[in-house]
């Protein structure tokens, strides 16, 4: 039975878009947090894919934060043995980082927080064929990094999504998010509002109601294209 990593940077409940598709396919996903110093290990034969999770954690501050140094190496080996591997915010940072890009806040610090729009780029409409309306929590960006296909942006933030070969890519957007984990977000001692860019909880209600079944339906689509192939040989 093939493995399928997702790397976490918090303890919220296992209740995302993510593991949700991973146990539609009677898949039980390996969950490993090493900012509570659980062992990583390395990627093998057995590795079917793997998911960099967001987090709090400033991905420039490996000295800080060590155990982003295993994360990095563990990026490293997914790429190097062809693994599918899917970064999400500070996930899709690190990996942008490792590739060799800037990470950081834009000047003037804007935020999203609450749900945005992206576009694909010309080069990213198979990935994303029309505009979709994504959760979002962050104030950093990645730069695109060198050899990486541009493939989505927001109004706010220009670099949404990349894709660095066929099986490695990064989103800044937390499309993996239900709306039990953003009522979480919403109610977070942390919660951005009133940061620059960022939305209301009203206006956040009213496009969760609108937004969130076409974030699903094409989230999961993605996860299958991405996993699904790995997901079936690992049976």
């Amino acid at each position: 039975m093939a493995r399928f990593v997702l790397i976490r940077h918090g303890d919220d409940p296992d209740d995302d878009r993510v593991v949700t598709y991973f146990r539609s396919k009677g898949v039980e996903p390996e969950i490993i947090r090493p900012f509570k110093g659980e062992v990583l290990g390395d990627v093998d034969a057995a590795v079917g894919g793997s998911v960099v999770y967001g987090g709090p954690f400033n991905v420039f501050e490996e000295d800080k934060h060590p155990f982003l140094h295993d994360e990095a190496r563990w990026i490293r080996q997914c790429m190097a043995a062809d693994v599918p591997l899917l970064g999400i915010c500070q996930g899709a940072q690190q990996i942008a980082r490792v590739l060799g890009a800037e990470v950081g806040p834009r000047e003037g610090e804007p935020n999203e927080f609450g749900y945005y729009t992206v576009t694909p780029s010309e080069a990213g409409r198979d990935f994303l064929p029309d505009s979709l309306v994504v959760a979002q929590s962050h104030f950093h960006e990645f730069q695109l990094p060198p050899g990486a296909e541009h493939l989505a942006g927001s109004a706010l933030f220009p670099n949404q999504a990349f894709k660095y070969g066929d099986r490695t890519f990064g989103f800044q957007f937390h499309a993996e998010v239900t709306p039990r984990c953003f009522r979480r977000w919403q109610e977070a001692p942390w919660a951005r509002y009133g940061k620059p860019g960022a939305q209301t909880r009203e206006e956040q209600d009213q496009l969760m109601a609108l937004h969130d079944r076409p974030q699903h339906e094409w989230f999961m689509r993605f996860m299958d294209r991405l996993f699904g192939e790995a997901v079936r040989v690992g049976d």
